[in-house]
C-alpha cells in the first residue's frame, strides 16, 4: 500500500501531540492524516477514547492505518474488539505507556485503561519500543506486542518518543513507517 491510499488516524497520548513533535509534523505533512480528537487530553478515560476511535474508523472511506503513541496504543488495544476489521489495514504503534502502574490510578483516578487487554488485534501491527522509556519497561511492551499479534522492535534508547526526548522531526520513524505501510495490503471486506 501507499500512504496516499489510506486514512491515517493519529492517536496521540496524554496531553495531545504538539505541532513540533513527530505526530504533529506527520499530521501537517500527510494529507490523508487526521487526529482522533479526544474530549479531554489531560485526563484520559478509556470509554471516551475508545468511542472516539471507533467513530473515526467508521467514518473512514479508505483503508485505515492508526498511528498511535503512548496511551493511544492502549486505546487501540481496548477498541480492537469493537473495530470494523474490514476497514483496518494495520496499526503503527510507538512508545506504549504502562497504565497498570499504581501511580497512574493515583494521578488519573479510575481511567479504565487497566488491565491491558491481551487479545490479538486481528490486523497487522508494529510496536516500536524504547529500551529506556520511563513510561513502560521494554519487557512489558514486548509481552503486550506478542499478545496483540504485533511485530516488536526495540528502537534503542529513544526515551518516550516525544519532543522532550528529541523526537521532533524523527526522520528514522518516518522511514520505518513508510516501510511498514509498504508491507500492508488493503483489508478484505
Amino acid at each position: 500500500m501507499k500512504i496516499r491510499d489510506t486514512d491515517l488516524l493519529v492517536l496521540p497520548g496524554l496531553g495531545n501531540a504538539a505541532d513540533d513533535d513527530w505526530q504533529g509534523r506527520w499530521l501537517a505533512r500527510m494529507p490523508t492524516a487526521r487526529r482522533v480528537e479526544q474530549h479531554d487530553w489531560h485526563k484520559p478515560q478509556r470509554e471516551a477514547w475508545v468511542d472516539a476511535l471507533v467513530e473515526a474508523v467508521a467514518e473512514a472511506t479508505k483503508p485505515v492505518v492508526p498511528i498511535a503513541h503512548s496511551v493511544g496504543i492502549l486505546t487501540i488495544a481496548h477498541a480492537a474488539p469493537l473495530l470494523d476489521k474490514s476497514k483496518i489495514a494495520g496499526a503503527f504503534l510507538v512508545g506504549v505507556s504502562d497504565w497498570e502502574r499504581p501511580e497512574m490510578a493515583e494521578k488519573f483516578g479510575d481511567h479504565g485503561f487497566d488491565p491491558v487487554p491481551h487479545e490479538p488485534f486481528g490486523f497487522p501491527a508494529l510496536l516500536l519500543a524504547s529500551s529506556n522509556d520511563p513510561t513502560c519497561d521494554v519487557e512489558r511492551a514486548e509481552v503486550w506486542a506478542r499478545a496483540w499479534g504485533a511485530r516488536f522492535v526495540v528502537a534503542g534508547e529513544m526515551g518516550h518518543f516525544n519532543a522532550a526526548s528529541g523526537h521532533g522531526p524523527w526522520p528514522e520513524g518516518l522511514m520505518t513507517f513508510a516501510q511498514f505501510i509498504a508491507t500492508l495490503t488493503p483489508p478484505s471486506p
